[in-house]
């Protein structure tokens, strides 16, 4: 990747001393992998240089000129990596459209990895700015990395009805009991650090706002029972596609409210 970027510097002089730190960017993106596979990913020092030649602006212009740029000889891989997310969702929220590559350690810390795909995750502009050039500093601060932490296969996202006018949803994390304390705290600095209590709440507001006038109708003709089973069907769709998307969770907590199925989602 970082030989593919360089290839076309006519600068001589900036040419060698990039391609003069090669082993010490393969050496970066080693290093990244181990620790990111261990949670040791906040133990990796910033720096200033790459080895000792190459400075942080010039390494950022590596990304900026040589891989982001349109026509850029490292583009075709940006892209690869841009459209990696299925069905380009941000994997960071699992909701908003992907429109950047954000740097999971910062380049402006870490300029080693500045091209390093490893460092490399597809996001919506809103992850990327809420995580802005933050650096961890404790294994529990580094957020999830969807190259490294697959949690899909356990149900950890839930929502509760709060009873305000209109009926809310408030989100939160629901750990299983075989996941590490460290894991629990991670998942729980994520969702916090990104905001996705807020997203998730405004998102579901809006879905009742559409639904509302269906389970009106639906509670007329056969009461609480039929509001909660058109519920219950709309929670397993929506788990099928995304265990631990908002939407499976919204429904969920709607179908298990007695209160909001006998009337409670009205205006």
């Amino acid at each position: 990747m970082f030989s593919v970027c360089i290839s076309r510097v006519r600068n001589a002089q900036l040419k060698a001393r990039l391609e003069g730190v090669t082993q010490a960017v393969v050496d970066a993106s080693a290093e990244f992998d181990d620790a990111a596979t261990h949670t040791r990913l906040h133990q990796i020092a910033p720096q200033d240089l790459v080895g000792g030649v190459v400075t942080r602006a010039e390494m950022e212009a590596v990304y900026t000129q040589r891989m982001a740029k349109k026509g850029a000889p490292g583009r075709d891989i940006y892209d690869a990596l841009f459209t990696s997310s299925p069905h380009g969702k941000c994997p960071l929220c699992g909701h908003r459209t992907v429109s950047t590559l954000d740097h999971y350690l910062p380049k402006a810390h870490y300029p080693a990895l500045a091209v390093a795909p490893l460092n490399l995750v597809p996001a919506c502009s809103d992850c990327n700015k809420s995580k802005l050039a933050s650096v961890p500093a404790h294994a529990n601060e580094e957020p999830l990395h969807p190259y490294f932490d697959d949690i899909d296969g356990d149900l950890w996202l839930v929502a509760e009805v709060v009873y305000v006018r209109p009926a809310a949803l408030r989100f939160s994390v629901d750990a299983p009991t075989h996941w590490s304390a460290l894991l629990k705290s991670r998942v729980e600095w994520h969702f916090r650090t990104l905001g996705l209590g807020r997203l998730y709440s405004t998102e579901a507001a809006d879905e009742l706002l559409n639904i509302r006038h269906q389970l009106h109708a639906l509670h007329q003709s056969g009461g609480a029972a039929l509001v909660q089973i058109e519920l219950q069907e709309r929670a397993e769709s929506c788990r099928q596609a995304r265990r631990n998307g908002w939407r499976t969770a919204t429904y969920q907590a709607f179908a298990y409210s007695d209160l909001f199925c006998d009337g409670g989602f009205q205006e």
